[in-house]
């Protein structure tokens, strides 16, 4: 990558650290950024130096919220019988488009995967468990990839919920092994909802 200008380079560089770029993709994004009217990289520019202090987590769900009111905790409409536990916030808003789940949500924010050293944060466990004694949920809904990491961690949470009253469910039909609940269809992730399982 000598061949190009030292600050594409920088910008190509840190652009591969966006998932699924690699080489090709963070060249042609580079090279379609520097082509941009001076106004739209100002305004870009702004953007991502103001939004990750714009967005917090809430303190309960672990959910996006701006302003410090959390849609999913403080809606009325919301079900608090039924906590969906999301590897990440991105989920949430997925699991949302389908129409399909009214309840409450978890967002652990990082999976067991023993081979890399990550584990869920044991502070997000307890705090979940005290979720489900404080409302007296009925039913917690593990929705994760269907992957080795998400399998390893439904497992793992499903042994750290034991004892308590709430039965552990999981996503069902439509999710093949190895997806990825982005790469799914708002049909499918909804017959997925539909039709959890007990785990």
């Amino acid at each position: 990558m000598a061949r190009y200008p030292s600050q594409l380079q920088q910008l190509i560089q840190l652009l591969k650290k966006l998932p699924g770029v690699g080489n090709k993709t963070a060249e042609r994004y580079g090279f379609h950024l520097v082509s941009w009217t001076a106004g739209d990289l100002a305004k870009l520019g702004e953007l991502l130096t103001t939004v990750q202090n714009a967005l917090s987590p809430c303190p309960l769900c672990g959910c996006y919220m701006q302003e410090l009111v959390c849609p999913f905790c403080e809606g009325s409409q919301r079900d608090r019988t039924t906590i969906c536990v999301v590897a990440s916030p991105k989920e949430v808003y997925l699991i949302e488009e389908t129409r399909s789940y009214a309840g409450l949500y978890h967002v652990m924010g990082q999976l067991l995967s023993p081979l890399e050293g990550k584990s869920p944060d044991p502070a997000k466990i307890d705090l979940l468990r005290r979720r489900i004694e404080e409302y007296g949920v009925q039913e917690v809904l593990l929705a994760f990839d269907s992957t080795v990491e998400g399998d390893a961690t439904a497992l793992l949470l499903r042994d750290k919920l034991a004892g308590l009253k709430a039965k552990v469910t999981r996503l069902a039909f439509g999710m093949p092994m190895g997806s990825a609940l982005d790469h799914l269809d708002g049909y499918t992730l909804s017959r997925a909802l539909t039709g959890r399982h007990h785990f």
